[in-house]
């Protein structure tokens, strides 16, 4: 998977086969049309009248979004009927590499749509998978049914401890990784969660993909939203990610991250 699509900037109809929710503010949109693209990639889906919102991608034969419920785009998403069409532009992005034979990926929330996608997509390479899932508690996990649909064991860690076991995902995969070390760790989630696994595997010297996805907005690189911030040390002094140079724009250099 070396090979990335080109971006593609013009808005295209596509019309929504399916919509289904898969929690409380989630729903999962399944439209008619395939996409050409790859994991960890991302589109621009466009409401006119509304406004226009980046998504990961979920599926690409037919393409699958999964959408959360938290602003006016995706509220009019939830709201879109079976039948009539979302205007997306995509793929957009730099995504996710396919290397070795073992893949441990590692989902914060909604984070797990692209990594289902990733995960299919190693399967099928012939690739071994495993996953390790976050989230405040049970009613925010999503997807793990399907994951384990899959073949792919799955490690479920709740702030609450009201699903799988309490505290966060950092002590998943740290198990994960004890266990059989991966070739490399593929996430997504929010910033904290990525922060996280960035020093986790630059301890353990395990090559990682990190998607900083939650700040994009405009997917061409003219607001400079995506910019990723410079975390602040222990010492107190600014650094960079240990995948990132100044001025890396998520929108259009990422959003992941490779760190071999």
């Amino acid at each position: 998977m070396s090979t990335m699509m080109q971006p593609t900037y013009l808005h295209r109809p596509f019309t929504l086969v399916s919509s289904k929710m898969d929690n409380y503010r989630t729903r999962s949109l399944t439209f008619a049309e395939k996409l050409d693209c790859q994991p960890g990639q991302y589109v621009m889906a466009w409401l006119p009248g509304v406004g226009e919102k980046p998504f990961s991608i979920a599926g690409d034969d037919p393409l699958q979004l999964m959408v959360v419920d938290v602003g006016p785009v995706s509220h009019s998403l939830h709201s879109v009927a079976e039948g009539q069409r979302v205007w997306i532009r995509g793929p957009l992005g730099q995504g996710y590499r396919l290397v070795g034979q073992r893949v441990l990926l590692a989902a914060g929330g909604y984070g797990v749509a692209p990594l289902y996608y990733l995960a299919r997509k190693a399967l099928a390479a012939g690739m071994s998978a495993e996953v390790c899932m976050g989230a405040r508690s049970a009613e925010d996990v999503l997807w793990a049914e399907r994951f384990q649909a899959l073949g792919v064991p799955v490690r479920v860690m709740t702030e609450d401890g009201s699903m799988g076991e309490r505290g966060l995902v950092t002590k998943a995969t740290e198990a994960a990784i004890a266990a059989a070390r991966p070739d490399s760790l593929c996430a997504c989630g929010p910033l904290g969660m990525l922060e996280a696994l960035d020093r986790q595997c630059e301890q353990l010297g395990v090559a990682r993909q990190l998607s900083w996805e939650a700040h994009m907005r405009c997917g061409m690189g003219l607001c400079g939203s995506c910019e990723l911030p410079a975390p602040q040390g222990e010492d107190g002094s600014l650094h960079r990610h240990s995948c990132q140079q100044p001025g890396w724009l998520a929108c259009l250099d990422g959003p992941v991250s490779w760190k071999e």
